[in-house]
């Protein structure tokens, strides 16, 4: 890739070479977050296992919300021996590397947030299921508001508002 500054870099073995799992990063510094991963399950007391490999290959795939039904289905795709019990342990080891955050779905479901960039809450529309994120001004504005009125420090990561949407509400 000569006159670039990006390179392609396996985010499983750290090796600058084409490998099956690759990852494109600037080799200016930045490192991925997914990068070092199977070092920070193995210092968790975590074995490397192809299951476990499986998972975080569907996760780095993935963008926005993930239930853990969703990611044992999608892994169960490609390895029918994937446990439910490998996926919860997983994906609580990594929510406690600050890999992902969970929040909760309309029905109380836990839901992943890959990477998340900005805390955020959600809105939930009870009778069609949209739903939307509360974000930027929007989230600072309701967590300053209970901080203020109350003394209360809102984890927006936690927030599901759920109610009915304006197109449901005309719709009767």
């Amino acid at each position: 890739m000569k006159g670039h500054s990006i390179a392609t870099m396996c985010i499983w073995c750290r090796c600058w070479y084409p490998c099956r799992e690759m990852q494109t990063i600037d080799r200016s510094g930045q490192t991925p977050t997914w990068d070092a991963i199977r070092e920070r399950l193995r210092e968790r007391g975590m074995r490397w296992t192809p299951q476990r490999r499986l998972l975080l290959e569907v996760l780095a795939g993935q963008s926005g919300h993930i239930t853990a039904a969703q990611v044992l289905e999608r892994c169960r795709v490609r390895d029918a021996d994937v446990t439910a019990s490998t996926v919860h342990r997983t994906l609580e080891a990594l929510e406690g590397l600050g890999l992902i955050t969970h929040g909760h779905g309309i029905d109380g479901t836990p839901e992943y947030h890959l990477l998340p960039e900005v805390e955020h809450g959600h809105l939930y529309c009870r009778q069609c299921r949209k739903a939307w994120e509360i974000r930027g001004a929007e989230a600072a504005a309701l967590a300053a508001r209970f901080d203020q009125e109350i003394g209360f420090e809102v984890d927006l990561s936690h927030v599901t508002i759920v109610g009915r949407c304006g197109d449901c509400r005309v719709a009767g």
